[in-house]
């Protein structure tokens, strides 16, 4: 099967800046409390529901994968990128990092207890992002959770509105529409955060908190 075009192009870009990213965003989370209480949230979560590992999708140089394992969460990376996975393993010799895409994941069903997705789907074309949420809702074991962010975009009507990201090709989402896909996928919204802009970002940022129904819940349950 030949490879979407859109994944060379992502690749090769982040190839070719990777020591450049490292330097600029691997302290990054350290001036973000509120993405920092999400993640804690997040693995509170996945630690209740005793549903397995979590993957870092999109890890890049693996900072948030090391943040990840020190709220006690068994967690590893996965990334487009060799030169990020390279650099992630050379700087965190005991984690795991592989590589791969959020597209079509090496991983059997149901395998998750959670999935963390930071900025790792803006370059997704708009009409591959359903087949992305399809496939997170593969991996995750029931019961298992989704914790997105990504930069939102002021359309609400539209899913995608496309900027000119530094790397590549990227695109804003709407958070409704977002939402929308995930539930169709077989995901339940558990929780949104929009926050404005830091002096560092030029976007709201949103986040998204999924779950994977249990078998004893029904798809449309709520439980928070």
């Amino acid at each position: 099967m030949t490879e979407p075009s859109y994944l060379r192009t992502t690749r090769t870009a982040y190839d070719t800046v990777a020591v450049e990213y490292a330097e600029r965003f691997s302290a990054a989370l350290e001036a973000k409390p509120l993405d920092r209480a999400l993640l804690a949230a997040f693995a509170e979560l996945v630690q209740a529901s005793g549903t397995g590992p979590v993957a870092d999708l999109g890890c890049g140089p693996g900072h948030v994968t090391v943040h990840l394992h020190s709220l006690g969460l068994t967690a590893f990376g996965v990334d487009l990128s060799p030169a990020m996975v390279a650099l992630a393993r050379r700087s965190h010799p005991g984690l795991r990092f592989d590589e791969g895409s959020t597209t079509a994941l090496d991983l059997p069903d149901g395998v998750l207890g959670g999935i963390v997705a930071r900025y790792s789907l803006i370059h997704i074309p708009p009409e591959r992002l359903p087949a992305v949420f399809a496939e997170f809702h593969r991996v995750l074991a029931p019961g298992g959770h989704l914790l997105l962010a990504f930069y939102a975009g002021d359309e609400p009507r539209r899913l995608a509105q496309a900027f000119d990201h530094a790397v590549s090709l990227a695109y804003r989402w709407s958070p409704d529409r977002v939402a929308e896909l995930v539930r169709q996928a077989g995901l339940v919204e558990v929780a949104r955060l929009l926050r404005e802009p830091d002096a560092t970002e030029r976007f709201q940022q949103a986040c998204l908190l999924a779950r994977r129904p249990s078998s004893a819940s029904s798809p449309t349950a709520s439980w928070m």
